[in-house]
């Protein structure tokens, strides 16, 4: 075997052995030790760290408690890139049973780099108006769906966000009250909660809105438990959508 084809096999090995360290990551836990990478990639510790500490300083993956790793934004952003994917059809059912129980529109969004993109709106059967459809894309920060996302996202996340995580910004008061309301707009407010996979990690948000003398505080107060009981729901539509795949709704 000649030098070249000696270096070839060896950058192959490579590219393999840190394709199989980002594959140990694939599981219930959101964090791993070391050893546990290893011992899931099937590698020596020694050479599972170097290769850690590459991944890190190329955002793939990144620090999280002591001793521990987890997957890093970079990960998230090719993820991200490839576009939203989410099986509409097992979604809709719920978001037309949310809408028909508070009588509002309800809306499903996702990030889309910096902004929020709805991928489907369920109307309500009766007291439907215009008002109640939001943009199909929506900077984050003027987007009670993309704030919802970012207030509930990683540190890392919401530090590169365009919303600024003080606590006189939306971010700060989403995770406090845990649900984002927009600041009336041409007389309509909106109000979105997070949705979660199994993981704990945030994938999408649910958003109604509505003019602002109907959605006021006291109906805020009433229909937001019901809006966090249905993102639950959607919590194995999220997973089962990235796991087996879906058309891509854009």
């Amino acid at each position: 075997m000649t030098d070249m084809e000696q270096q070839r096999r060896s950058g192959a090995q490579a590219v393999e052995r840190a394709v199989a360290v980002l594959h140990a990551f694939d599981c219930a836990e959101t964090q791993l030790a070391v050893s546990e990478v290893a011992d899931r990639a099937g590698l020596p510790a020694s050479t599972t760290h170097r290769i850690i500490t590459a991944l890190v300083r190329g955002g793939l993956l990144e620090r999280a408690d002591p001793g521990s790793y987890s997957v890093g934004e970079g990960v998230t952003a090719l993820a991200r890139r490839r576009g939203p994917i989410v099986d509409i059809d097992s979604a809709a059912p719920h978001l037309h049973g949310l809408s028909a129980s508070i009588g509002i529109t309800a809306s499903l969004g996702v990030t889309d780099d910096e902004h929020a993109v709805t991928l489907y709106s369920a109307r309500p059967p009766v007291r439907w108006c215009t008002a109640q459809i939001p943009d199909d894309r929506t900077a984050l920060d003027r987007s009670a769906m993309g704030t919802a996302i970012i207030a509930f996202g990683r540190p890392r996340s919401r530090a590169r966000g365009p919303v600024a995580p003080d606590r006189s910004g939306g971010v700060w008061h989403a995770r406090r009250r845990g649900y984002a309301v927009s600041a009336p707009a041409d007389g309509v407010t909106a109000v979105a909660v997070p949705v979660f996979d199994r993981r704990g990690r945030v994938q999408a948000s649910i958003g109604v809105q509505a003019k602002s003398l109907r959605l006021d505080d006291d109906l805020i107060t009433r229909i937001h438990p019901i809006m966090r009981a249905t993102a639950e729901r959607l919590r194995d539509v999220i997973d089962d959508s990235a796991k087996y795949g879906a058309p891509q709704i854009v």
